[in-house]
């Protein structure tokens, strides 16, 4: 029965790492498959590039004859580069990516072949989109679906095809993917805090928010992995008794990377940079056979499109090296899960970051304004941006003693905390001049000393202000950054435009001064957004109630975090930034619910599969033989084999017992879910596989790994942690 089990052990064992080619340079193979700046300026005409770089700055439209240019030269240098087809790559509402690939092919009225890729093709396709999630937004009939280039992130190629990136809208033009509306955000933001940035320097025409993500992951034999069905149909083990040891003493993170891993990373990186992705850092994780990969900071919009193409990378690498890689937050019980930490900031065109402090007091009173309206921002919104982060994965780590908990706060520290203390007393209206020198000179003046050892050491904070950016923890391993970033960089822009008109207010109608006015609207802001600044423990029962006193949301499962979507203040908020419509907004609920139903059905399912097929069948198994044992000494010794047989008769009852109770649980699972699936209000149908369903999961998985203690390990059928985690 076990068999399956000891085959794959026997032949992960078996692996030795695989070798791979070094590169000699980094610098000398990044971006050789991306249709780049640099390639276009050996490409194009001078006004055809000056026609693209306009568009990526300033959003400006590229006609059709620029677009034919545009693609006649991306499909030479494609074709000598061996591509044989061209994809548009976009995001539609399944969190993943999607592709579909035409060749470069075509045949003419005379039966001549000849390869074919115009300004049409490349500008705007129409693939089918009547399976792709829409929340209602078109009818199954309606199924046309519209995907459109977009410049500002280049094409590259992987394999033989050409990816082009691009958004995916609806016959009706909503925003069927996570790229549309992040890019109305970016443009929200880019306005508004161009507009603000002004107030420093005139110069300032442009403000990108950048993004640099940290992504975890588990690296699993696959031999393992595919033994086991919960792993492969859901991400995750549903049931595992945990190994003898785990992560307590330390000893994989930052330890030397086992050979197999090393040899994966190798490859992975190689592929990374010929398509333009800027990995940098790769490190052991806390868990056992857990890992974690960095690049180098980017505009936030490639910097989403290059993490999904990581993923995506890292799954067909992965395959090569005979490893499974895993994304779910929590593929393991009582060991670290895995996130996506996203680090944040806006940076102006002229090179100057904005959350950074500068030499002169005007520098860092431009630092404050940014920070502190970040932090008003997120005080405002903070319902909202846990929305983001919140999926049927994540609900496992978010609050698991090692991960943000669900309750959204701000780390920045004892010291700015104490500079924005000194802030919230500047006098109301005008400064006197001794108030203008003591704020310049000894608060404002002295951020830079400040920030030399404001080191963030509480490591477990939701949102951390982190030296020259902030920290988004929350951020599931498998989630499109797209959502939190759409979402933050939105609430920032709204933040940043109600701050310029009350300044622009105080100037005008007050005769205030621009830093008097900036200083006395920041004043405000701290007061009104102090219960969001948290530098303590977040898993303490005291900052619960403490949180619950500051009235913070504390949505600790999906159903509940998704619900803020659809409030006034959302839509709101939505509609006036422009990036996304009442429309869009419910469809996305509508979706996030409907995927949130969905795992835990194919969960549930799975689940209910390996304790009827597997584990009871184990269990009954090995209690026989014991009751076999149990026989034969009576047998032998009669009435005198009570002595010999009494500890084989209490583990067949420990056994007995256990069936019993996880029969029970696993047929009052089936009930409860089949109950849920007759409700035909999606919200409340999340509901009720959440408070109803889900619950039965950890009392079938208790039972299921007392049974895993007790069964002799020759016959126990699943990949047991010791086994996934420690053979490497």
């Amino acid at each position: 029965m076990s068999r399956q089990r000891f085959d794959a052990i026997s032949e992960s064992q078996k692996r030795s790492p695989i070798e791979v080619d070094p590169i000699s340079r980094s610098s000398d193979v990044y971006a050789a498959h991306v249709f780049n700046d640099y390639r276009m300026l050996q490409c194009l005409t001078k006004d055809a590039l000056e026609s693209v770089r306009n568009a990526i700055f300033s959003g400006s439209k590229i006609n059709r004859k620029v677009a034919d240019q545009v693609a006649e030269a991306m499909k030479g240098w494609a074709i000598s580069m061996g591509a044989t087809h061209y994809t548009h790559w976009f995001q539609p509402l399944t969190g993943a990516t999607a592709e579909k690939h035409d060749a470069f092919f075509d045949l003419l009225p005379s039966g001549q072949a000849l390869e074919k890729f115009g300004g049409a093709q490349l500008v705007q396709q129409e693939p089918d989109a009547s399976s792709f999630p829409s929340g209602g937004i078109r009818n199954t009939f309606e199924a046309r679906g519209y995907t459109a280039w977009d410049p500002t992130s280049p094409a590259f190629i992987y394999g033989a095809t050409l990816c082009i990136p691009t958004i995916f809208v609806s016959y009706t033009g909503e925003a069927l993917d996570n790229k549309t509306p992040l890019l109305r955000a970016l443009h929200a933001v880019d306005e508004a805090a161009t507009g603000v940035a002004k107030y420093f320097d005139k110069n300032v025409a442009k403000v990108n928010a950048t993004l640099g993500w940290e992504q975890e992951y588990f690296l699993v034999d696959r031999a393992l992995a595919n033994s086991r069905t919960d792993i492969s149909l859901t991400g995750r083990t549903l049931i595992g008794n945990a190994a003898a040891k785990g992560q307590q003493l330390d000893d994989h993170y930052f330890g030397v990377i086992p050979n197999r891993a090393i040899a994966f990373m190798k490859d992975l990186e190689k592929e990374c940079l010929l398509l333009g992705i800027p990995v940098k850092t790769r490190h052991n994780e806390v868990a056992p056979n857990q890992f974690e990969l960095a690049p180098v900071f980017e505009e936030a919009n490639l910097a989403v499109d290059h993490n999904l193409l990581l993923m995506d990378v890292m799954e067909k690498i992965a395959v090569k090296h005979n490893f499974k890689v895993l994304f779910h937050e929590k593929p393991f019980a009582g060991i670290n899960g895995s996130g996506k930490h996203n680090n944040w900031s806006l940076t102006t065109d002229t090179g100057v970051n904005l959350l950074s402090p500068g030499s002169t007091p005007m520098k860092n009173l431009q630092f404050l304004t940014f920070f502190i309206n970040t932090i008003k921002a997120v005080d405002n919104y903070e319902e909202l941006l846990r929305s983001s982060i919140a999926s049927a994965s994540n609900d496992h780590r978010l609050g698991a003693n090692e991960a943000p908990p669900a309750i959204f706060s701000i780390f920045i520290g004892t010291q700015l905390s104490n500079v924005l203390d000194e802030l919230e007393g500047v006098t109301k209206g005008k400064l006197s001049p001794e108030e203008k020198t003591e704020l310049k000179l000894n608060v404002v003046g002295k951020i830079p000393e400040i920030l030399l050892d404001n080191t963030d050491r509480n490591r477990t904070s939701p949102f951390a202000f982190t030296g020259n950016k902030f920290e988004m923890r929350g951020v599931g391993a498998k989630t499109n950054c797209a959502k939190p970033m759409t979402i933050l960089n939105t609430i920032v822009a709204k933040q940043l435009r109600d701050f310029k008109k009350e300044v622009d207010t105080l100037i005008d109608k007050k005769s205030l001064k621009k830093d008097e006015a900036v200083f006395n609207v920041l004043r405000e802001y701290i007061k009104t957004s102090k219960r969001i600044r948290f530098d303590g423990d977040g898993y303490s029962d005291t900052w619960e109630k403490e949180a619950k006193r500051r009235k913070l949301s504390n949505n600790k499962n999906t159903p509940q975090a998704l619900q803020i979507l659809t409030s006034k203040e959302s839509i709101a908020l939505f509609q006036a930034t422009g990036v996304l419509s009442e429309t869009e907004i419910k469809a996305r609920q509508e979706v996030e619910l409907e995927t949130y139903i969905m795992h835990l059905q194919i969960e549930g399912r799975v689940l209910s599969e390996l304790v009827y097929n597997q584990v009871i069948p184990a269990a009954v198994e090995y209690q026989s033989l014991l009751i076999q044992n149990v026989l034969g000494l009576k047998e032998i010794y009669g009435a005198a084999h009570t002595s010999l047989s009494d500890a084989t008769s209490s583990i067949i009852e420990q056994i007995g017992e256990n069936i019993v109770e996880l029969k029970k649980k696993t047929d009052a699972m089936s009930t409860a879910s089949a109950k849920a699936e007759k409700q035909t209000d999606t919200n409340k149908k999340a509901l009720a596989f959440c408070d109803n369903v889900k619950p039965y999961f950890d009392d079938m998985r208790e039972y299921c790994d007392r049974l895993e203690t007790l069964v002799d390990d020759r016959l126990w059928p699943l990949t047991k942690y010791r086994e996934i985690l420690f053979i490497k």
